[in-house]
């Protein structure tokens, strides 16, 4: 480990550690997630594609990185690593790499000794930051929201999942695969689309919008998209940005919230069964009430701050939630919502009972 330093646009500099290897600067949006596990799961998350990601926990690296069976995606997404103390050893029968390693195996960097309590009061009190990971202070910082996110972790091709009488279009922003493995539990087909291929004019029977980085209102070819199908009215679901797009398609807008929510704790409110559940949780922009439609209503609120977790037409079987019901890592609370989903493509058949549907994507 060498000195180096966490500089933010804004003037702050984070002294720390970071690996020999790390010669360059390295830039990204400094954002911070409250979980207390799952580093791999928000690691590989297309989500955190152009993030600078920093833990609140103070030791991470502890069980090391299982196999590819736990990972969101086939590499690390994130921009960097920011941690208090990371554990080069790790401790756990599966482990297939030490934190380090791994980083190191496909270049993301890392800075760690960094005081990550004063990093998130700061941001949490002036907003996320751009900033760098570096040995010296940067010319300039390069902002990766002013680029398309959503199509550098996009599928590049059409992807045919499962096997069923009903057909389900997933829309690919930056899908995480456990949501694949959560629609696998049903007996449908799944077909998994790019950002950006119409799938308009073709024969399906539901239409799944997914999760994905960056700004939603870049995404101008999904949401064009999006509101040719609605039209047909067929049942569709949408989750974190798939929520915010599927906002944009009915007139709406959204926003950018001043620090986001991330983490495997964040409780909302289920306003049709008036009941409280935990949620995982990435995102960085919400959707503005005022300017939701009036067929549409809200379905869950953050207890946190009061913004929207969830949207849902009056009458057609459209709805969508910002937080991750699939969870992976975080609470199974809310996977009842998959449930939901598939009773609006086969109404007239029991689908599988929440435990007997999760039970494989519980694992730790």
């Amino acid at each position: 480990m060498v000195p180096s330093s966490l500089i933010l646009e804004s003037g702050e500099i984070f002294p720390g550690f970071s690996p020999d290897w790390q010669k360059d600067s390295f830039f990204g949006e400094v954002v911070f997630t409250t979980g207390m596990t799952g580093y791999v799961e928000s690691l590989t998350d297309p989500s955190f594609a152009g993030q600078i990601l920093t833990f609140t926990y103070p030791l991470i690296g502890n069980y090391g990185v299982p196999n590819k069976e736990f990972w969101e995606s086939g590499k690390i997404q994130a921009a960097g690593v920011v941690t208090g103390s990371i554990s080069e050893i790790p401790c756990h029968w599966d482990s297939k790499y030490s934190l380090l390693d791994w980083l190191k195996l496909y270049s993301v960097p890392l800075i760690t000794g960094v005081d990550t309590r004063e990093l998130t009061k700061l941001l949490r009190k002036k907003g996320v930051a751009l900033g760098a990971i570096s040995l010296k202070k940067p010319k300039k910082f390069f902002d990766p929201n002013t680029t398309h996110l959503v199509k550098e972790v996009s599928c590049k091709s059409i992807e045919k999942i499962g096997r069923g009488s009903k057909k389900i279009i997933a829309v690919d922003c930056g899908m995480k695969e456990n949501i694949v493995r959560c629609l696998k539990k049903f007996p449908v087909q799944i077909i998994r689309v790019p950002f950006d291929y119409d799938y308009s004019e073709e024969d399906y029977d539901a239409l799944f919008i997914s999760n994905g980085p960056g700004d939603p209102a870049v995404c101008k070819e999904t949401i064009a998209i999006l509101k040719k199908s609605l039209k047909r009215k067929k049942p569709t679901m949408g989750i974190c940005l798939g929520s915010q797009l599927l906002a944009l398609a009915v007139g709406a807008k959204t926003y950018k919230l001043k620090f986001g929510h991330r983490g495997q704790n964040h409780p909302c409110m289920d306003l049709e069964r008036h009941s409280c559940v935990l949620t995982s949780q990435n995102h960085g922009y919400a959707i503005d009430e005022k300017t939701l439609p009036l067929e549409w209503k809200v379905s869950f609120r953050s207890l946190n701050d009061d913004s929207i977790e969830g949207i849902e037409h009056k009458k057609l079987p459209f709805f969508a939630v910002q937080f991750h019901p699939e969870n992976h890592p975080g609470p199974t609370d809310a996977a009842y919502l998959f449930d939901k989903f598939y009773k609006m493509i086969e109404p007239s058949t029991t689908s599988p009972t929440r435990g007997e549907a999760w039970k494989e994507t519980d694992k730790p």
